[in-house]
């Protein structure tokens, strides 16, 4: 069996495991990632690949960089948590680890670990959207990933739904991640406990007493018991990741929806109100097929267990 190693490198964390040819991790390991300095966070790459293969008998190495990766797949061409800049990753590990290496957008890498190993096996034309602190995504079509001209395909939570609306962290104002994604539920909390504080006790109660310490879990603890304004915080912030599902649809057409990252969580808390503005803004809802909308499967995992299965792809 066709063992490959898979890197999942984020802003905090360096995870590796080494993956076999059915999606199911042998062996994992996890380091800290060093964000400031690009060279030691490629010694930390390179060591925790150099630790797997000193046990295992490989046949790729696939990276997953949390950035914009070019269309030969060997530079980040930047990286918002990392202080990677045109960083050219590829060369770096593989002169470290003597291995080749395949480097690869870190949500295009879980896209495909879902479309293959996970939520929409069966599928070959699916789009994944991450609800965390902002909302990410990836494409896939006809079963081949959509990296676009210049590689930087698949970042919906950028395109606008409000013209001058609330400005977002990449510089303009009204992106679709201002409205659906984790900060923008715990936005919504907290501006109802300092609007209605009588109406978010729940919410106050385990945010310490002020609404600045309401955090995105605290929020699902409280729409799971059943509290009025958690639910409706979740209800908001649903019917906008549907509405702009509704809008994804109607560009690309894809048989499923994926919705995977940490607000994700909340599961049907979060896809129920999804699904409602999905199909009640769906253009044609009455003529045509919905797509699906699932729930990640491979959490955490998704991104190094598809960086290995692109590798062993080439």
């Amino acid at each position: 069996m066709d063992l490959a190693i898979g890197v999942d490198v984020g802003g905090t964390k360096v995870a590796a495991g080494v993956v076999d040819e059915q999606g199911k991790i042998v062996e994992k390991l996890k380091r800290s990632t060093p964000a400031a300095s690009p060279e030691q966070t490629a010694h930390v790459i390179s060591d925790t690949v150099i630790e797997l293969l000193g046990r295992h008998q490989v046949v790729a190495v696939g990276l997953g960089a949390a950035g914009f990766v070019d269309t030969a797949r060997t530079t980040v061409l930047f990286a918002p948590n990392l202080a990677w800049r045109d960083e050219p990753v590829k060369k770096k590990v593989q002169d470290r680890i003597g291995f080749p290496v395949v480097v690869e957008n870190d949500a295009n890498a879980s896209a495909w670990a879902e479309t293959v190993f996970g939520a929409a096996q069966g599928y070959e034309d699916v789009v994944l959207i991450t609800v965390g602190t902002g909302i990410g995504g990836a494409i896939v079509i006809n079963g081949r990933l959509y990296r676009g001209r210049w590689g930087v395909a698949g970042e919906p939570g950028h395109y606008r739904v409000v013209p001058g609306g609330r400005l977002c962290g990449c510089g303009n104002r009204g992106c679709w991640e201002q409205y659906a994604s984790g900060n923008a539920l715990v936005a919504e909390a907290r501006e109802f406990a300092r609007r209605s504080p009588a109406g978010a006790v729940r919410l106050l109660q385990l945010g310490g007493g002020s609404p600045d310490g309401i955090t995105g879990p605290a929020i699902t603890q409280a729409a799971g018991e059943g509290d009025p304004a958690a639910l409706r915080c979740f209800e908001i912030v649903g019917s906008w990741l549907g509405q702009g599902l509704a809008d994804l649809a109607a560009i690309l057409d894809p048989g499923c929806f994926v919705i995977g990252g940490g607000v994700s969580e909340a599961g049907e808390l979060l896809l129920d109100p999804a699904r409602a503005a999905f199909e009640g803004g769906l253009t044609g809802r009455y003529y045509r097929p919905f797509a699906e909308i699932r729930l990640a499967e491979l959490g955490e995992d998704a991104g190094l267990v598809g960086a290995a299965d692109l590798a062993r792809r080439g």
